[in-house]
């Protein structure tokens, strides 16, 4: 059975090559609802998140919609990139590695050192700052992740090993979830790889490698598959509208049940267990399918948007963090001497962020290319 679906779906040649109109589609969902999720996140309380609006964009748009997506679609990318050889990944991987403690001084260490020079207040700007800066976060992890997927394919694993080796981290890590080593420097360097937790709740271990691998390694997998389906109208039928049913059933138990991502306290989410992984997973192929057919009746001017804010997906989301971070922490905490906001004057906030950030994107991209860079 199998040998006839490959037969029938798939070419011995790579037939889609160039930018493909659902992953840019995609990617420009997810580059315009990265302000509304943190800003919703950073203006409401713990108590506000649990419910309504915030709970949509937190819980929902900013779970298993969210980062799962952003890091299935890196894989995928990493794949269709014009420099997709191992050493291309692995310079790369190093550099969003080392430019995450930059972008982390930028919408952290400044901001922070700024607003603690303007109150004083040590509490809320300087006793969770090593934390903020040195902790674990979706950039860290994507460097990680793209570096060890490059050793791996320069070592000639399968795209079959690749996703075995990606499921066998997710279950190791599901089994280390909530590791305290006593120490917060070996808590938080430790929690690049494994989810660890202290008491006081102060380590930031949001995107572990062994929970989270599983997603650009399957992207890389899928992305490899991509680029040989003949008929991708018929496969995202046939792929898809299973995964989303299926994707679908898991997520209304656990949301009804608070179960595994939907349990209390973010690290049910960032320390993501094996089920939810494969659940996610299923709806980020789902997903895909979605975009592919609404790409298709969506306007030239759309895509053609659509795939310019594709190409500029890691400067959005840094522009918008840093942005994000100086205008709640400093001028609306200053002001109003609480971050937090009602929900609609929230949304505002993220969506003018949002535009914002895609702008400066836009053009700060336009300058690089104008300068050779």
């Amino acid at each position: 059975m199998y040998l006839t679906i490959n037969r029938h779906f798939l070419s011995d040649n790579e037939i889609n090559s160039g930018r493909q109109n659902e992953l840019d589609l995609a990617k420009a969902v997810l580059a315009f609802c990265l302000a509304l999720v943190h800003c919703i996140i950073e203006c409401t309380s713990d108590e506000g998140l649990t419910s309504g609006i915030p709970y949509l964009f937190d819980t929902i748009i900013g779970g298993p919609f969210g980062a799962p997506m952003f890091m299935f679609v890196m894989g995928v990318g990493m794949v269709y990139t014009a420099k997709n050889r191992p050493e291309d990944h692995l310079a790369r991987g190093f550099k969003l590695f080392v430019g995450a403690y930059i972008f982390n001084a930028c919408r952290f260490f400044i901001p922070y050192m700024i607003g603690y020079g303007i109150t004083g207040e040590h509490e809320k700007y300087i006793e969770p700052l090593m934390y903020k800066v040195l902790g674990n976060d979706i950039l860290t992890f994507a460097g990680l992740a793209m570096m060890l997927i490059a050793l791996l394919i320069k070592y000639k694993v399968s795209n079959v090993g690749l996703v075995a080796i990606s499921i066998i981290f997710s279950v190791v890590g599901t089994m280390l979830i909530g590791v305290d080593v006593g120490a917060p420097l070996g808590n938080i360097f430790l929690g690049y790889l494994i989810g660890t937790e202290d008491a006081a709740g102060m380590v930031l271990s949001d995107f572990p490698l062994l929970n989270w691998l599983i997603f650009p390694a399957c992207g890389y997998a899928f992305g490899s598959v991509l680029k040989r389906v003949k008929d991708k109208d018929s496969f995202y039928l046939i792929v898809s509208i299973p995964a989303l049913v299926a994707a679908a059933i898991y997520f209304a138990f656990g949301l009804h049940y608070n179960r595994g991502m939907f349990g209390e306290g973010q690290n049910c989410y960032y320390h993501m267990i094996v089920g939810d992984a494969l659940a996610s997973l299923a709806l980020n192929i789902g997903m895909l399918g979605v975009y592919h057919f609404v790409s298709k009746v969506l306007p030239r001017t759309i895509m053609k948007l659509s795939r310019n804010i594709s190409a500029n997906l890691t400067a959005v989301y840094c522009i918008h963090w840093v942005l994000v971070s100086f205008i709640v922490n400093i001028f609306i905490y200053i002001v109003r001497g609480t971050q937090e906001l009602p929900a609609g004057l929230t949304l505002l906030l993220g969506s003018a962020i949002s535009v914002a950030s895609i702008i400066i994107a836009h053009y700060f991209h336009t300058w690089k290319k104008r300068r050779g860079v």
